[in-house]
């Protein structure tokens, strides 16, 4: 068996264990986690030592030291109606009072701000004031108008440490306070701090930063359950301290509105205003220059600068330009299915990336009852697809090994796991896989937010969202080569379009996915369409270019050949209503599953429709100019939409006689070649025996019978 390339968790009472384990997995470094201890038994028996390493806490003696460089986040009340005159209204409602506290240190008037959101307008400071004893805000008010209190509080619990502690039952312990390293006295302190752990630490190879300096959006309740989360969130990047230096960059006042957005919090799904993306930029850059003075610490020590994807990652976004300067050797995420592996694998600038595996070993999964192979089976199925399209350098797991090794079945499995990734990344590392078509996915974020759209919570599920995140998991392991571009991106240069094959619009309507009005705007509808009569393909998914305006709900109807019922057209008779068969469709046995779908879609004239129910049309197919554009409802991930996708976007290239090259019969099963290093291979996604038949490239074919799960290489 070779060896390489896999981490594995440690512990202060699993050292013999850890040996034993590392050899079967062949592991080639071991790491800690929070709530461990690094065991200095193991710092010499040939593996490579991570050491998990956070800036922001764990060091409760400087915070408490320093309650005024403690980090800060803006809230918003609930909406609250006025019944008289005055209103009075309790800060923390519905927040845990151990995470957070109200900063009533900076100046309130200043930095608090109480809006009438029936019209939308700030309140005066001199028309309300705070009774501090009592946490109740009170405000002068106009009868039955509603109104909410945006304010800044510390975060007095690290909201990570807090979920580790919740979900694993941590009784009696410490809370782990947050503090700013953006601010003086913490900045300073910090890079002393580091500097020691590495001259205490001789044994430590990597710092694995989990991870610079601000926590996406993550706030608890009352009860310590989950009440708002944004993996993207930037709520918890601000204090008075920053918000005056990005005052004197940009040139105008910060209002609290920038970051709260009516209770919004600017989530990913929100199209972001000038005054954010100008925030977003500001700390970005910030963000990198401090982060760079770490990673010049480290490097100066000898020692490997590793960022975890996640935690306190905000202002690091890896697709960003400020991202490469930072210098950082690795970077490692956790996998939670094939987009999110992209999302990793797909970043430049380090010299490595890591792909945490899951399961996670905590309780919630590894207790009496629990399954975790079942679940290491689907992460692994589902991340393979995108190993095979641009592998991650290594692979790794985390949590409490301990808990692990009482499932024997899963210790087997995943030993299984680390000797096929290393297969994989001998045969295909270093090599452009075989891509059939561009494709370019048009959003309000672009490359900021590549392979993350439609992610709430990492790789969570959502029942408003799994109808379009099937789209971008579909493309994480399908032969094209993916961009992901923005609106703004087209208005600075609309010859980018001469570089795609094919767009891709995704998402509700008035979203930043979908775009909203950005598409009442001349230069960016004139261009799309440009694009597609000279020949490009356009698919449009749930409400794509969805604004009211200028009579059109979809502003591309003319261009996608079907527009949404809103009961402005009720008077006009469709008759449009005929389904054709089609090349799009003609792997598809039963019924295609459209998720969630779209209600009242009707098609124009001339279109053709693939496929509709009682809620209207979910997939049809139009010609405009000379190219060609189709339209789905919605398309969660299953193998069988995705050869619907990978059929969609052949024929709305105009490619579908070459269909049946690298090309697999059976929609379980995938070709992945790689032309340089002369090889390919065919990969089962199920857990069950296929039979399929395989085309090579020149489009010869043979048949081929597979065992579940497998994978097999081939010489070109």
């Amino acid at each position: 068996m070779n060896k390489g390339r896999v981490t594995i968790p440690t512990d202060l009472d699993v050292i013999q264990e850890t040996m034993e384990l590392s050899k079967r997995w062949g592991a080639d470094a071991v790491r800690d986690c929070d709530g461990t201890d690094f065991p200095i038994e193991l710092k010499n028996i040939g593996l490579k030592v991570y050491s998990t390493y956070y800036t922001t806490r764990k060091d409760n003696k400087w915070a408490s030291e320093n309650p005024d460089e403690i980090q800060q986040m803006y809230l918003m009340t609930p909406f609250y109606t006025a019944e008289t005159d005055e209103l009075h209204i309790h800060l923390m409602k519905g927040l845990y009072p151990d995470m957070l506290t109200p900063n009533c240190v900076d100046d309130i008037k200043r930095w608090w701000e109480v809006i009438d959101r029936s019209t939308g307008e700030v309140v005066p400071a001199s028309e309300w004031s705070f009774d501090e004893p009592a946490g109740v805000v009170s405000v002068h008010t106009i009868p039955f108008h509603d109104y909410t209190v945006s304010f800044l509080a510390y975060i007095i619990w690290d909201p990570v440490h807090m979920y580790n502690a919740v979900v694993n039952g941590w009784k009696d312990v410490e809370h782990q306070m947050t503090f700013d390293v953006r601010q003086p006295k913490t900045h300073a302190y910090t890079m002393k701090r580091l500097e020691t752990f590495i001259e205490k630490h001789p044994y430590v190879n990597v710092l694995r930063f989990t991870t610079f300096f601000h926590q996406f959006t993550l706030v608890f309740d009352e009860l310590a359950r989950e009440k708002y989360v944004d993996w993207y969130g930037y709520s918890a990047s601000v204090s008075p301290y920053i918000l005056k230096q990005f005052e004197e960059e940009s040139g105008y006042k910060f209002r609290p509105e920038y970051i709260i957005d009516q209770g919004y919090y600017n989530n990913q799904y929100r199209i972001p205003s000038k005054e954010y993306k100008d925030f977003q930029n500001f700390q970005r850059r910030e963000v990198a220059k401090i982060a760079k003075e770490m990673v010049d610490i480290c490097h100066t020590h000898g020692k490997e600068a590793m960022m975890f994807l996640g935690d306190h990652w905000i202002g690091t976004e890896p697709f960003m330009e400020e991202f490469s300067s930072i210098g950082l050797d690795a970077v490692v995420g956790s996998v939670g299915n094939g987009a999110t592996l992209r999302l990793i694998s797909d970043i430049k600038g380090v010299k490595y990336t890591e792909g945490r595996f899951l399961p996670y070993f905590f309780p919630d999964t590894f207790h009496v009852g629990g399954d975790p192979v079942k679940e290491a089976k689907t992460n692994w199925v589902t991340a393979r697809r995108a190993i095979l399209r641009k592998p991650i350098d290594r692979i790794g797991y985390g949590g409490y090994l301990k808990l692990a090794l009482d499932f024997p079945e899963f210790i087997d499995y995943v030993e299984s796991v680390c000797e096929e990734f290393r297969v994989l990344y001998k045969n295909i590392k270093g090599t452009t896989p075989y891509c059939v078509k561009r494709v370019a996915v048009l959003n309000c974020w672009g490359k900021m937010r590549a392979w993350g759209n439609h992610m709430v919570h990492h790789g969570l599920y959502y029942k408003q969202n799994y109808s379009y995140f099937g789209i971008i998991e579909s493309l994480s392991g399908a032969p094209f080569d993916v961009s992901f571009i923005s609106f703004e991106d087209i208005i600075k240069n609309p010859q980018l379009l001469d570089e795609i094959d094919v767009i891709m619009n995704v998402g509700d309507a008035d979203t930043a996915h979908s775009g909203g009005e950005y598409w009442c705007n001349p230069v960016i509808s004139s261009a799309i369409k440009k694009f597609v009569h000279n020949g490009g393909g356009i698919i449009g998914v749930g409400e794509p270019s969805a604004h009211q305006s200028n009579g059109h709900f979809f502003q591309l109807a003319n261009v996608l050949g079907v527009e949404e019922e809103r009961g402005f057209t009720l008077g006009y008779d469709k008759y449009n209503v005929e389904i054709h068969p089609h090349f799009i469709t003609e792997d598809i046995e039963d019924e295609i599953d459209f998720g969630e779908g779209k209600e009242n879609i009707f098609a124009l004239d001339g279109t053709q429709i693939l496929a509709s129910d009682d809620k209207g049309v979910q997939l049809a197919v139009n010609e405009f100019g000379g190219g060609r554009a189709v339209y789905i409802g919605g398309l969660p991930y299953s193998f069988e939409n995705s050869r619907l996708l990978y059929r969609a976007i052949l024929w709305s290239t105009h490619e579908e006689e070459n269909l049946k090259k690298w090309f697999s019969t059976n929609v379980n099963v995938e070709v992945h070649a790689y032309i340089k290093n002369g090889k390919f291979c065919v990969v089962n996604n199920t857990y069950e025996p296929q039979l399929t038949t395989v085309y090579k490239g020149d489009g010869s074919a043979f048949e081929l019978e597979m065992e579940a799960n497998q994978i097999i290489w081939y010489e070109i």
